[in-house]
């Protein structure tokens, strides 16, 4: 096994957008549509952009790792005067692929470009999985997140 890092190309994100459905499937997610479409068209138009980016761990060929960063802006506050916060997804590790720092980092990459971007803030909505990593990194538990559905 011999892990490379690298970012998320248009050449990718296919394999990507597979990878991020078995993610939502572990998490248990109810499919109720097909969001191979609103995927693809997101992935394409934010990467062009520069507002999603993602480090990808590589196995040879094959993607055993993903991460993914989305930026938006909202007014500044207090907490983040530059109103820029980076939204932390995607974050997924093959089976086999797992407790080898691989998670770490990727975490690791990616918020570093939130840094670049010039986020005050990174958030994220974690999996069960998913809190040690982010505690252990630094990330500290916000009660506050609610969200409305139309």
């Amino acid at each position: 096994m011999s892990i490379y890092y690298k970012k998320l190309t248009e050449r990718e994100v296919d394999k990507f957008i597979e990878l991020r459905i078995r993610q939502l499937r572990e998490e248990g997610a109810t499919e109720d549509l097909d969001l191979v479409p609103a995927l693809k068209d997101y992935y394409d138009r934010h990467l062009a952009d520069g507002t999603f980016v993602s480090w990808l761990a590589m196995d040879g060929e094959e993607i055993v790792g993903t991460s993914g960063m989305s930026f938006v802006e909202k007014p500044p506050y207090f907490g983040c005067p530059s109103g820029k916060i980076g939204l932390l997804s995607s974050m997924y590790t093959s089976d086999a692929y797992r407790r080898k720092g691989i998670a770490k980092e990727l975490l690791t990459r990616v918020v570093q470009e939130a840094k670049e971007y010039g986020c005050g803030a990174v958030q994220i909505t974690a999996s069960d999985m998913g809190v040690l990593l982010y505690t252990d990194f630094g990330f500290v538990k916000n009660g506050n997140f609610m969200q409305y559905k139309f």
